[in-house]
């Protein structure tokens, strides 16, 4: 089995340091060629003949893609979201898709409370003025216990940050339409009510047409002034427009992102530039615990295939006839 990384350098060192040794093993694999990114054309030349193709986060699966390489069974994306890969067009193929495992939710529920404290006390802010050499002013900042957070999406990275905090002497009201979270000890309450209510929101929720811009200029305005608002998610649940105007009035005292609606869900440059805002480039699950584990949920989905099973966490099960047709041609 041929498989294709389509990870820059920077990615691959990051992701396959540890386990590329492993995919190695079981499978012979194309690198990147290219010192970047790939476009659809160019993977489409340099993984010609791959069985498999195994994707950063910032490779898109368009149709074409599907279309233009009868060889391909899989498409395997080392993250959880696969919201720019067509599924549809990769089922009508027969060409079977897969994401990584959830082992992201410690790293990034712990970034979310590290860009909460950051924004704050002004960490960033203080040390930006110390490293260009001049002396920074006490600025106060807020303490977070005692504060009330919401959070909105109660999912396991939801779960994980609602302890945390409540750990830290925080209180914490929830929002989620689909998932209850009072068996934890935590007040279910309205969207209004928790904006209304909170001085730290937290849109967790999943990307859907129901929650783009879901933190929108309505959204804004029934929140509290003074409140922070911090998003780890995805770039799509803020209008950014809508934030930059609460910033610019005060209304929103702060913002701490780690997406944003750049490319590969990097925070918008021009948004994360102004002050009072503290942005990371899409890092949340960039530790090496998670990196790794990621990596490793290809190499076991590879593995899988190779010994005729279904590749863990394929979304399009069902439809993978080209995958069916390799087994059955071996």
């Amino acid at each position: 089995m041929r498989v294709f990384l389509t990870h820059n350098p920077e990615d691959l060192g990051a992701y396959y340091a540890r386990a590329l040794a492993d995919l190695q093993l079981v499978a012979a694999v194309v690198i990147n060629p290219f010192e970047r990114d790939l476009t659809t054309d160019e993977l489409i030349a340099a993984a010609a003949g791959c069985e498999v193709i195994v994707a950063h986060r910032s490779t898109p699966g368009e149709t074409a893609l599907f279309e233009s390489l009868p060889q391909l069974v899989a498409f395997l994306r080392t993250a959880v979201d696969i919201s720019t890969i067509d599924v549809d067009a990769a089922s009508a193929a027969g060409v079977v898709v897969g994401r990584a495992d959830k082992s992201f939710v410690a790293s990034t529920a712990e970034l979310a409370l590290a860009l909460t404290l950051d924004v704050l006390r002004n960490v960033s802010e203080s040390t930006v003025d110390y490293r260009s050499g001049s002396e920074p002013p006490q600025r106060p900042g807020s303490q977070l216990r005692g504060r009330t957070a919401g959070v909105i999406g109660y999912g396991a990275i939801g779960r994980y940050l609602a302890d945390a905090l409540r750990c830290l002497g925080v209180t914490v009201v929830v929002h989620d339409p689909h998932v209850d979270a009072t068996a934890d000890g935590f007040e279910q309450t309205s969207f209004a009510d928790l904006l209304a209510r909170s001085d730290i929101v937290l849109p967790l929720a999943a990307s859907t047409p129901d929650t783009f811009h879901l933190i929108d200029a309505d959204a804004l305005t029934v929140m509290r002034a003074g409140a922070v608002l911090v998003n780890v998610s995805r770039g799509e649940l803020l209008d950014e427009a809508a934030v930059a105007a609460a910033l610019d009035s005060g209304h929103l005292a702060g913002l701490a992102m780690d997406v944003g609606q750049s490319p590969d869900q990097r925070p918008s440059p021009d948004l994360a530039a102004r002050p009072r805002v503290v942005a990371t480039p899409h890092l949340g699950g960039l530790t090496p615990e998670n990196a790794d584990a990621q990596a490793r949920s290809s190499v076991e989905q590879v593995r899988a295939m190779l010994a005729g099973v279904m590749p863990p966490r394929a979304v399009n099960a069902e439809r993978a006839d080209r995958l069916r047709a390799w087994w059955a041609a071996r």
